[in-house]
């Protein structure tokens, strides 16, 4: 099945002369199209515009110039990334009107630089604020694994489709924990890079777009693309000439910190903690130099980081017509109703504790290369609750082992390390130093060879 395929082995088919771009992406609509019933991963597909950008690559394959690394190879995006024609509901009933862009998000546009044939936008939960496939605008998407499991959010769409083999790169965001959260609870490899890494529009504390893949190769490959400047993104990082792609190398001598404690929120489930601490076992095995780090969230960072987040929603909610606000998941209203009546001296307060976090993270992990730890404390919940805790005044109980990342802005991987009893993905975050994007791929990529059979995902038809 040529939609099975990766990245790397596409554009290697397609140098060999091999394969077409138009037979590969045919295969792949055709695909989401028998998909889309059960899993609900796709605000929308685009089958005229991607089969006509499949055919411009065959012809550069044929006279030996493509146009970038991913020439040919399908891409999805998150809805709310924008592309150009089509509206950016952000998954909320409130917005499903929303009118067309006039152009094409940096992301968007970078793809289609490099010859990536886009034949899709993936839903999200409404607002990007849950860690679920829950939407008040797309309903419920569903585990390609099992359809009674949570995908994760909010880059649940993209995770949904990338694990049930519907194209081979997808293109997520994160503020949170909204690319590895997803990808942690499905099986994949995906990436928080730096932030300002990958350029966005608009840029905001925290929030970065990233790559969702069955590979840390393909995660690598998609970054070496999305990772291109745009003057839209003021809090973008220069750019450098990185060789994302690593094929070898491995471990010994580096410095490895983890903990399998988040430190707050919810207990880590001791069959989570257990593969994770296997994985550390193996890294160990490796020739790294292993040792325990103490977890830089606090439960009263963890609090104060909700009550920032939520007046972030409410202002977004309470700038809704009262007619629109009444069409935004209830559970959203509820948490976000939390912040309510909140003076500006306590939210700046709040604030400061974001730059305490941050602080906090940095000289934990500093001493270290790579830090590793769980994703979630809890493997894959029921696909009808919003958040792992099913209440909204514990919405954020489960993200103290993400978090943390994105406002200390340090790259963050993760990589699956096994399954539960019951057949649940886990995942494994690596993260490393503000920058250090490549070396947290390579140890990833480096684990990903080096892990036990058992803990490789065989992905479900």
């Amino acid at each position: 099945m040529t939609e099975s395929l990766t990245a790397t082995e596409l554009v290697a088919a397609y140098r060999a002369r091999e394969l077409s771009p138009v037979e590969v992406t045919a295969a792949v609509l055709d695909r989401a199209e028998k998909r889309q019933p059960e899993l609900n991963c796709f605000y929308r597909l685009d089958r005229a515009g991607a089969v006509e950008a499949a055919r411009s690559s065959e012809r550069r394959w044929a006279a030996g110039e493509p146009a970038g690394p991913i020439d040919g190879v399908p891409v999805t995006v998150k809805e709310n990334i924008a592309v150009a024609g089509v509206g950016r509901p952000s998954g909320t009933a409130a917005k499903a009107d929303a009118p067309p862009e006039e152009r094409d998000g940096p992301a968007t546009a970078r793809i289609r630089e490099s010859g990536g044939v886009l034949f899709g936008i993936t839903v999200m939960p409404d607002y990007g604020m849950l860690s679920s496939g829950v939407s008040s605008l797309h309903g419920i998407t569903r585990s390609p694994w099992n359809p009674a499991w949570t995908v994760g959010g909010s880059s649940g769409g993209a995770a949904a489709a990338a694990a049930a083999r519907i194209g081979p790169l997808h293109v997520g965001s994160d503020i949170g924990g909204s690319i590895r959260l997803p990808a942690g609870w499905l099986g994949l490899a995906g990436l928080k890079p730096s932030f300002g890494r990958v350029p966005v529009d608009p840029p905001y504390l925290g929030r970065v777009a990233g790559p969702i893949a069955r590979t840390v190769a393909d995660a690598a490959l998609l970054l070496s693309v999305l990772a291109r400047p745009d003057d839209r993104d003021f809090m973008s990082l220069p750019p450098t000439d990185t060789d994302w792609s690593f094929a070898d190398g491995d471990v010994r001598g580096l410095r490895i910190g983890f903990h399998l404690d988040g430190g707050a929120g919810l207990p880590t489930d001791p069959e989570v903690a257990g593969l994770v601490a296997q994985a550390v076992e193996i890294f160990a095995a490796g020739g790294a130099d292993v040792s325990p780090v103490d977890a830089p969230m606090t439960p009263e960072l963890l609090d104060d980081l909700d009550r920032f987040l939520r007046m972030r929603s409410w202002v977004d909610v309470q700038a809704l017509p009262a007619e629109r606000r009444e069409r935004v998941l209830p559970f959203i209203l509820d948490w976000a109703g939390g912040a309510a009546g909140a003076s500006g001296e306590e939210i700046l307060r709040c604030y400061e504790s974001v730059q305490e976090l941050r602080r906090r993270t940095v000289a934990l992990t500093g001493p270290f290369d790579v830090v590793l730890s769980p994703v979630a404390p809890v493997a894959a919940f029921p696909a009808e609750w919003p958040m792992p805790s099913n209440d909204s005044a514990t919405a954020l109980h489960h993200i103290a082992y993400t978090a943390p990342y994105n406002f200390s802005e340090q790259p963050s991987a993760t990589v699956n390390c096994g399954f539960t009893a019951d057949g649940r993905p886990v995942g494994l975050q690596v993260t490393g130093r503000r920058h250090d994007d490549a070396g947290v791929l390579r140890a990833a990529a480096w684990y990903e060879r080096a892990r036990p059979a058992a803990a490789a995902p065989a992905w479900p038809d």
